[in-house]
């Protein structure tokens, strides 16, 4: 079982609203961006929440997720990641962690990252865009108590460089999927729309 999680506990300090109850194409970026992944097939997915719970909660209603609540968000994106590892079932073998700020994250991307696990059986399977490393990152079972350790606001990146040789790299050729920090961000997401 390769189960996935949603990082979706931010304060939205730079946007100055909950950016992740915008809209997009009619629909709020948290359910975009979680449709994306259930869309994978990975299961369970687990959506990390903080402050704005019972709104996102309302925002994925219908989807056939679980809501894990972080409740030291203010501790960095972190806390959000040691809160889902914490709650994943005993029986998940590798668990994808993607940002719930990147509503339209390519439809390949996660499927290559799985292909990429089942053939290579490294530990930790990501991204690299045109433009360097992204998200989402598989990890295998065997690192979840080093995610259950992280601190701080860089989320599992200290996991990842730790040791390269336990890391598989996937190439694409485009560059990475526009995440959601400033107002600026949402304007452009808009403009693009669902392109990929």
């Amino acid at each position: 079982m390769i189960a996935g999680i949603v990082l979706a506990a931010g304060l939205s300090r730079r946007m100055g609203r909950a950016k992740l109850l915008l809209p997009l194409a009619g629909r709020p970026v948290i359910r975009l961006s979680v449709e994306r992944v259930l869309a994978s097939g990975v299961a369970p997915v687990l959506v990390v929440t903080g402050v704005e719970h019972a709104a996102l909660a309302e925002a994925v209603a219908g989807l056939p997720v679980e809501l894990v609540g972080n409740p030291h968000p203010e501790s960095g994106q972190s806390s959000s990641i040691r809160a889902g590892v914490a709650a994943l079932p005993r029986a998940a073998e590798a668990v994808l962690i993607a940002l719930g700020d990147q509503p339209y994250l390519p439809a390949p991307v996660i499927p290559a990252l799985l292909g990429e696990r089942e053939r290579t059986r490294r530990s930790i399977v990501a991204p690299r865009y045109r433009d360097g490393r992204g998200n989402p990152v598989l990890f295998g079972r065997e690192l979840f108590s080093e995610l259950l350790e992280i601190t701080g606001d860089r989320g599992a990146r200290a996991v990842v460089e730790r040791d390269e040789r336990r890391v598989a790299l996937v190439d694409f050729d485009f560059p990475m999927p526009g995440d959601l920090d400033t107002p600026e961000d949402y304007d452009g997401l808009q403009a693009r729309g669902n392109t990929v």
